[in-house]
């Protein structure tokens, strides 16, 4: 691997950010400061910045804001992919956690830990995904009753009760435990009205980070990765 791959992947900062910090001087392989983003690392090789040694863990979790018009994929030969988004160099084993349609946006896990996206996808794992919902008519109370009874049929079964919270006449809080195709939006077409606008915000214990604007994105800290593999 690359010494600038390598360093970007351990969160020392994105590829422009890293070749500075290597033509600074400030970057050491075994014994010898290199200058050379290019230098190619072997196994054996230790890498030291600022004399301090770097240890680098090959699993990689970040927090995308998706925006719109983008789809959640890792190529796409029409469209632009979330993995396009990304100024940083990745492993070429990350993939986005679940989906988000074309026209959604909001929180998107990226990773290549793929027991993790297995047990945050799993239907038997029931992992919560809360959703921000803006929809085209007013929601009544028997709207919302209905998208928690769990009577609701997509695909010919019934999807698992919801929990709904109204913000506004014609906006709720939605989370559901499942991922089916489109769910959101077909839920709220069984009670006859229509999304308008939808955004992911938590899936599990993680949260959306409220600093970041569509296109956005951070590592997650130690603690937000323990939190999601509880």
């Amino acid at each position: 691997m690359r010494l600038d791959k390598y360093l970007a992947h351990a969160q020392l900062g994105t590829r422009k950010e890293v070749k500075k910090l290597i033509r600074s001087k400030r970057v050491r392989v075994n014994d010898e400061i290199c200058t050379k983003e290019d230098r190619q690392l072997q196994k054996e090789d230790c890498v030291y910045v600022d004399d301090e040694l770097l240890v680098y863990d090959e699993l990689v979790y970040l927090m995308l804001y998706k925006p719109q018009g983008v789809i959640s994929a890792t190529e796409d030969r029409v469209h632009t992919t979330v993995m396009d988004i990304f100024d940083a160099p990745l492993p070429k084993n990350c993939f986005p956690v679940g989906r988000l349609d074309i026209d959604s946006e909001g929180l998107l896990l990226i990773t290549n830990d793929g027991q993790l996206a297995h047990q945050l996808l799993s239907p038997k794992k029931h992992v919560d995904k809360t959703y921000y919902v803006e929809c085209g008519k007013t929601l009544s109370s028997e709207d919302l009753q209905l998208l928690e009874s769990g009577t609701i049929q997509l695909d010919k079964e019934h999807v698992l009760p919801a929990q709904a919270k109204r913000i506004s006449a014609n906006s709720l809080y939605l989370t559901i435990q499942e991922g089916k195709f489109h769910q959101v939006k077909r839920m709220l077409q069984a009670c006859g009205n229509k999304v308008c606008y939808l955004k992911r915000i938590s899936m599990g214990s993680l949260q959306l980070d409220k600093s970041l604007a569509p296109g956005e994105w951070r590592y997650l800290s130690e603690e937000e990765i323990r939190g999601l593999k509880q």
